[in-house]
């Protein structure tokens, strides 16, 4: 009788939920398998930011799963983005010193990024003038530069990660 009880409870959770039209899994258009990312365009002074942007994309989408990458001419939709903003602030300072315009010890980068989605042969955008931004909080070390470039790389994967979300599940 214990085996049957331990048995009935997950077979009948899975019954239920299965007639209430629950579902599990990809949430997106089941006629979007493939995306293309075209080179993004850079509006900011900030260098390099549209390629790591576009591998970040790239990288996102794959890591998801719901959509494979591949080349503009073999994808059932493209995803054209720009980025619209690159700009740092100072987060924190060190205790050091009075001056606190002189000595900021932590920095936070955030990169914003405008994106549409098309489908190849079709005028309207599917998804038009969506918006996504990421932040990523560094340190100010022996090369302030170099710091930089990594926070901006690591805001521009967060801001990928939330477009992949955005794209994926806007249906």
């Amino acid at each position: 009788m214990k085996s049957l009880l331990k048995w009935f409870l997950p077979i009948w959770t899975l019954c239920v939920c299965a007639g209430c039209g629950y579902q599990i899994g990809y949430l997106g258009h089941p006629q979007l398998k493939t995306i293309a990312i075209a080179p993004v365009i850079n509006e900011t002074l900030m260098y390099n930011v549209s390629p790591q942007v576009r591998t970040a994309l790239a990288e996102c989408f794959q890591t998801d799963g719901t959509m494979k990458v591949v080349s503009e001419s073999k994808a059932d939709c493209i995803i054209y983005a720009k980025v619209t903003d690159c700009k740092y602030s100072q987060v924190s300072y060190s205790s050091e010193t009075t001056d606190k315009d002189l000595n900021p010890d932590q920095w936070s980068a955030t990169v914003s990024i405008q994106y549409s989605v098309m489908i190849p042969g079709r005028a309207a955008p599917l998804i038009k003038n969506g918006s996504a931004s990421g932040t990523a909080i560094f340190t100010s070390g022996a090369d302030i530069e170099i710091s930089r470039a990594y926070a901006c790389q690591q805001a521009a994967y967060t801001a990928s990660k939330n477009i992949v979300i955005q794209v994926t599940e806007a249906w």
